[in-house]
Order: C-alpha cells, then structure tokens, then sequence
C-alpha cells in the first residue's frame, strides 16, 4: 500500500499539473503549429518502388503538412544504390529498400543515424522486425512490411497434419510438393530442420543440409517461381512451399487450405526505410515516418502492399478479411532474416541447388 507521504506527492504533482495544463495545451499546439509552418511549400523526394502506397496515404500526407511529394521509382536495389553512390546521398530524402543492400548503405555511410525522439509513434513499430543484421541497433531503419514464405497445404490431399519444414520430407508426401525456386530459402529451410541458423558459413553444416535436401527430391513434383501456387489451386500437388503474394493467392482462391507458420521458426525478407546522409529535406522525411507509423494508415499501406504488417499497434485497423494474410499470429515471437553469407558459402549453396534440381527431374 502507498505511503501517505507518496499520496501528497502526487496529489500536489496532479494539482501543478492542472495549473500548468492551460500552457502546455497552449505550447503544444503552437509547437505543432510550427512544424507545420516549417514544413509546408517544401518538397519531400520519395525514392523507393513504384506501387508501394495508396495514393490517398500519399495525398494525405500532403494535405496534412503542406509538403509536396516527388515520388522517384527505382526497379532493382542495385539501382538505387548506385544513384545514391552518384550523390553522395543527397537527392533524396527517405528511401525503402530490401534488407541485403541496406547492409552495403551502412558499410558506404549513406545513411542518417535516426532521430526516435522527432518520432513519436517509434514504439508502434513490432519488436519482431527490429535488431536485424542490416542494423542490429535499430540505428537507421524503420521496417515496412515482411515477406514471409509459408507452407499451405490441402487436408485432403495430405494424410498428415503439417506443422513445419521437416514435415515436407515425410514419405506419404511423395510427388506431392511444390517448391518455390529460391535456392537460399530451400537451402535455408532445410538447415532450420537441423537447428541451424539459415545464415550459417559453416561449409560442413551447409554440406550436411545439402545431403538431407537431397532426401527430399522423391516429394518434389514441381519447382517454380512464378504462379507457384496454381499448382496447389488446381490440386495437382497437395502441399506447397510459397512466397508471400503466393500464399495469399491460394487462401484468396481455396478457403480449405491450411496455412502453416513452420515451428522451427520463420524465414524472411525485410523491406525497411532510411534518410540518406546528404537529405535535403530530412525533417519532412521524420513526418513522413511518423506518418506512416500512425495505426491507420499503416493499416491502409499493408493492405495495398499485401506484406506482412511491421507496425504492430496497426494490427488492430487491418480488416478482418486481410488480417490472416497480413498478420502474424501472436504465438511466433521469433524470426530470422535471410543475409548476406561468405562468398564460400553462397558458392556451395549454389551447387547444392543444382544437384537437387537435377534429383528432382
């Protein structure tokens, strides 16, 4: 029970703070205010791929600040490296990229260490996203949607319950799976059924996978990266390994299916923004972050995109429909990022991948 002493404490807190609550509404909103004044008739460089918001996000942000938007596309994030090499990191003042080429943004100092006191909705962002390889520190990124590959299977075309990666290579599944052709993610998936991280440079542990990947070629009817899940569609397989877009075609088209958050642990690909080093108008950059961490229009930019949702208090905002294709379920607390790896052990990847197509044919 709190002291007597502890209560008048707080109760003359309380009493200061009612005197003061007049000024302070009063100091906020002309602080508010004169962000606003700073801000507005500037102009904000957005840099990332094209189709990557609702236009009303956009519009809304515009109208909210007064700043004017140049929306840059790039196709390939060695595209917008290399412009950002040319400039020094200027031209630009917020850019979303994937997370492999934001290791090299680091190693080149083409970033601004961020400022999380100028975001106030920083703690919206979901921890699972955050403290990955590209910034361990949470330094310079702000996440903005996940691929996550999964497993859906047909119960009725499958005479067992699937609950992970190593539940591919069970016997009864033979000519029965279809795999995605990304060879690190096969490879990565197959060192999780070891325990192993997807990210190991151990040559011996990578041979090791490669060995037991072998051991899943008699289940393998089809692998392919485009319409992966057609085959799954059309029951020509009964279980299929995809990539995000995939699953949510296949739950979009078959509401039997079963989707499965594997329990040796998810692997995913991170998108994720920055200030570049030399912005020109890094303070429209800090609004338009904190913009799109709002609840809401978070909500409204994953359901556009279709990636996993990043901003853990926006859950809430997504619509029923989209939430099983959008968030993650509660009970997977853990991720890994597929990464950069040696150049070693991205060559014995590569062999391994070819001698398990050519079992496959």
């Amino acid at each position: 029970m709190k002291n007597r002493k502890w209560i008048q404490k707080m109760l003359t807190l309380a009493l200061a703070g009612t005197m003061l609550a007049g000024c302070g509404s009063t100091d906020n909103a002309a602080n508010a205010e004169g962000e606003a004044n700073k801000l507005e008739g500037t102009e904000f460089n957005l840099f990332t791929w094209d189709g990557m918001f609702p236009q009303e996000v956009l519009d809304g942000f515009e109208e909210k600040t007064g700043v004017k938007i140049n929306y840059s596309n790039f196709d390939y994030d060695e595209d917008m490296l290399a412009k950002l090499e040319e400039t020094k990191g200027g031209d630009y003042d917020f850019v979303i990229a994937d997370d492999y080429i934001l290791e090299m943004i680091k190693e080149e100092n083409l970033y601004q260490a961020l400022d999380t006191s100028k975001i106030k909705n920083w703690g919206n962002i979901n921890p699972l996203y955050q403290g990955q390889f590209y910034d361990p520190e949470d330094e310079f990124t702000v996440p903005y949607g996940a691929g996550i590959p999964l497993i859906v299977y047909d119960p009725a075309l499958v005479d067992i319950e699937i609950k992970g990666y190593g539940d591919l290579w069970d016997p009864s599944l033979e000519d029965n799976v279809a795999l995605i052709a990304n060879y690190r993610v096969i490879d990565g998936i197959t060192l999780k059924t070891m325990g192993e991280s997807f990210n190991t440079n151990d040559l011996d542990v990578i041979k090791a996978a490669g060995e037991k990947l072998k051991e899943l070629a008699p289940n393998v009817r089809v692998i392919n990266d485009n319409n992966t899940q057609d085959f799954l569609i059309t029951g020509e397989v009964g279980a299929a390994f995809l990539y995000t877009s995939q699953v949510y075609e296949a739950l979009s088209a078959r509401d039997d299916l079963e989707v499965v958050y594997p329990e040796e642990g998810l692997g995913f690909g991170i998108m994720a923004g920055f200030i570049p080093s030399d912005a020109p108008n890094a303070d429209a950059a800090y609004a338009f972050i904190d913009y799109l961490l709002e609840p809401e229009i978070s909500a409204k930019c994953f359901e556009y995109i279709g990636y996993y949702c990043t901003t853990k208090a926006a859950e809430d905002y997504i619509s029923e429909e989209m939430k099983p294709f959008l968030v993650v379920p509660d009970t997977v607390t853990e991720g890994e990022s597929i990464q950069n790896i040696s150049d070693e052990a991205e060559q014995l990847h590569s062999e391994i991948w070819n001698e398990f197509k050519n079992a496959c044919d």
